[in-house]
């Protein structure tokens, strides 16, 4: 999948972050706001057919996380969880949206969280899809040693390099969406987002408890999205409902991942709406 043309209600923009970077977004569709946060690896067009299916109610807000497709940023300093979160609210800010529910699958599913956690006054509900792993201290080492060997690869072979021994690993659908991102990324700014395994978004899962608006958690099944920490953390967050959809093997595209997330995900929004009246 190339960069879509064929969405005619669909708007590209460009907002910067806090720090002045330039940032990326496209906006689809009529309706209250949902942010939706692309995992790490793919960029924003991953998510465009769940967009889809979701404009004709919505309106659906799709960034590029920063170091991501057209979000370019190569300066391995501003990869922090805390600049991903404050990147949200600048977009936020940008489009005049107070409020909105937010969600995201792998990397974007942890900076919805954070913002949910920042920011409740701004998050009326979260959409998590494949929970990243909250590592203990011994995983966090690993995790370093795993990502410093990726941007190692990549700087010095390429980016097809760099994910060659990591795809077969992960769920058909996500290694889809990052073999589509490739021709679309800035090496140099891939590089640098991988600095983000030297930061930590949680100590543990029991800090999801601080997350105070409804949530809707989609599990992985994958070791970096484990389906047991989508459970715990439906359990510790305070309004929390676990999906019965999960990202498994079965899903082999961003249509397939979209027809599978879409009718709970629309659900939720509807409900969450709905409450706030």
């Amino acid at each position: 999948m190339r960069q879509p043309t064929d969405d005619a209600a669909r708007s590209d923009l460009t907002y910067a972050g806090a720090d002045g970077c330039a940032l990326y977004a496209s906006v689809i569709g009529t309706g209250p706001p949902v942010v939706l946060l692309h995992g790490g690896g793919p960029d924003r067009w991953s998510l465009l057919p769940l967009a889809r299916l979701l404009c004709e109610r919505f309106t659906v807000v799709l960034p590029d996380i920063r170091g991501y497709g057209q979000s370019v940023c190569a300066d391995p300093s501003r990869h922090t969880w805390q600049q991903y979160t404050d990147d949200v609210f600048s977009l936020l800010d940008h489009l005049g949206i107070e409020r909105t529910v937010v969600g995201g699958t792998g990397l974007g599913s942890t900076i919805a969280l954070r913002a949910a956690v920042d920011r409740p006054d701004r998050i009326a509900g979260v959409v998590p899809i494949g929970v990243e792993d909250i590592e203990d201290d011994e995983a966090k080492a690993a995790e370093i040693e795993f990502l410093d060997a990726f941007a190692e690869r990549a700087e010095s072979a390429g980016l097809h390099a760099a994910w060659a021994p990591i795809v077969p690993d992960l769920p058909p659908v996500v290694g889809a969406m990052v073999r589509d991102a490739i021709p679309r990324s800035d090496r140099a700014s891939i590089v640098a987002a991988a600095a983000i395994g030297h930061d930590r978004s949680f100590v543990d899962v029991e800090q999801l408890a601080a997350v105070a608006a409804p949530t809707l958690v989609i599990p992985g099944t994958d070791w970096r999205h484990p389906r047991w920490l989508a459970e715990r953390a439906a359990e510790v967050i305070p309004d929390a409902t676990l999906a019965s959809v999960a990202i498994s093997s079965d899903l082999h595209t961003a249509d397939d991942l979209a027809q599978t997330v879409a009718p709970p995900i629309l659900d939720f929004l509807v409900r969450t709406y709905a409450a706030r009246g």
